[in-house]
């Protein structure tokens, strides 16, 4: 295995590399805002999208070069989203696309694109044909990469992890953004992942939407569902090996490993909500089967009420209750319980004595969690989210102003 770092994300995976530029898509002009992760050699492509009915231009796209299952190139822009731009932004999306096959001797169909920022904006293609004629690409830029795509993030999110996986060594790496608009269906944010295991395509498909399910799409800022969401995955097979399919010698590993990626970069993507101080784990056990528990444990961590409690260091358990209540999940209050940490707040539908000023500091944490055993069955289910509090007003109050 050739050597690279862990800590490069996208490119600690043998075969990829990247690069990025400041272009002036955003206001501030050194800022870098322009990305390409580039393959060496075709690879397989899997991705999950935004559900949302005004999905932007580059969605399109990119959705609809996927399903040939493979790719060599993905270029990102950050600063604007090219959505809700007409035809125009799916042209633009498709210039991008064709910038990036030329300057780098590619097939346009192999190249994906991906944008985030300001919904409504033309964008300005002048300052981004230029700028990706100036990407250099190494594979030591999975760092610039994570700045590149960045928003409202105050830190890039990258992960990677290196396993055993059937009879090769492979890593799986990547990097995510997002610190507002987070309430994922089907997908989230941006986030790329890159691997050097060789994937069958229908096998990559089914791991990564399963790997979203479980991480990606249980976490939540505030509610909003974007324009833009997608999650990519390129396999280019550069450690060798057998292929890896339903039921070989690996699945089970590899799937675990995407699946410990996924969740890492969620968690990081929540941890660095706007505004954020705590990142909050909602874990709902005992109910009646892991799809209900999955819906009580997004309705709590969607709920404002209970993020801004946490906010002020307010043991409020009733507003838990309360979401749980709502969720559509069964629930029998009599058999309900409820921690916040170790402390039980909450026991057959009546609330216990505990010290509030304890209670209070772990709500005030880095880290909290609360668990609720609905006590009705077997089926479990974890949630992230994070508080919510004045300066998550204040960053969206003065987005565009």
């Amino acid at each position: 295995m050739e050597q690279r770092s862990l800590d490069q994300g996208v490119t600690a995976a043998q075969g990829f590399e990247a690069g990025a530029v400041a272009c002036g898509i955003k206001e501030v002009s050194s800022k870098l805002d322009l990305a390409v992760l580039l393959s060496i050699g075709p690879a397989t492509v899997a991705g999950v999208f935004t559900q949302n009915l005004a999905a932007a231009a580059p969605v399109k796209l990119t959705r609809e070069r996927v399903r040939a299952g493979k790719a060599s190139a993905i270029v990102v822009n950050s600063g604007n989203a090219n959505a809700c731009t007409g035809s125009q932004g799916y042209d633009d999306a498709k210039r991008m696309a064709r910038a990036v096959a030329e300057r780098f001797s590619l097939p346009e169909a192999g190249v994906l694109v991906c944008s985030t920022g300001v919904i409504g904006v033309p964008m300005p293609m002048d300052r981004v044909i230029d700028g990706i004629g100036r990407v250099a690409l190494a594979p030591e830029g999975g760092d610039e990469f994570a700045h590149a795509i960045m928003t409202t993030d105050t830190r890039m999110k990258t992960c990677c992890v290196e396993r055993s996986v059937g009879d090769a060594i492979v890593r799986i790496g990547g990097a995510a953004k997002g610190s507002g608009m987070i309430h994922p269906n089907m997908a989230t944010l941006l986030g790329f992942i890159t691997t050097d295991a060789r994937v069958s395509p229908a096998f990559l498909q089914a791991t990564l939407r399963s790997a979203a399910d479980r991480s990606f799409n249980m976490i939540s800022v505030d509610g909003d569902t974007s324009t833009n969401d997608t999650l990519l995955v390129l396999a280019n097979g550069a450690a060798g090996g057998s292929e890896i399919d339903f039921g070989g010698a690996g699945a089970d590993d590899f799937a675990g490993a995407l699946a410990e990626v996924c969740t890492d970069l969620a968690k990081q993507l929540v941890q660095d909500g706007e505004g954020a101080r705590t990142l909050i784990e909602i874990r709902v056990q005992g109910a009646r089967d892991d799809a209900d528990a999955r819906r009580a444990a997004r309705v709590i961590s969607a709920s404002n009420l209970v993020k801004t409690a946490v906010f002020g260091g307010d043991p409020n358990w009733g507003r838990v209750i309360c979401a749980a209540g709502y969720s559509g999940a069964a629930l029998e209050v009599d058999r309900a319980t409820l921690w916040l940490g170790d402390v039980c707040l909450f026991r057959a539908g009546v609330g216990l004595p505990y010290s509030r000023e304890f209670a209070s500091e772990l709500l005030r944490r880095p880290r909290t969690s609360f668990t609720l055993d609905l006590g009705l069955g077997e089926g479990a289910a974890v949630a992230w989210t994070c508080d919510m509090s004045y300066d998550y007003v204040r960053i969206n109050g003065e987005y565009t102003t």
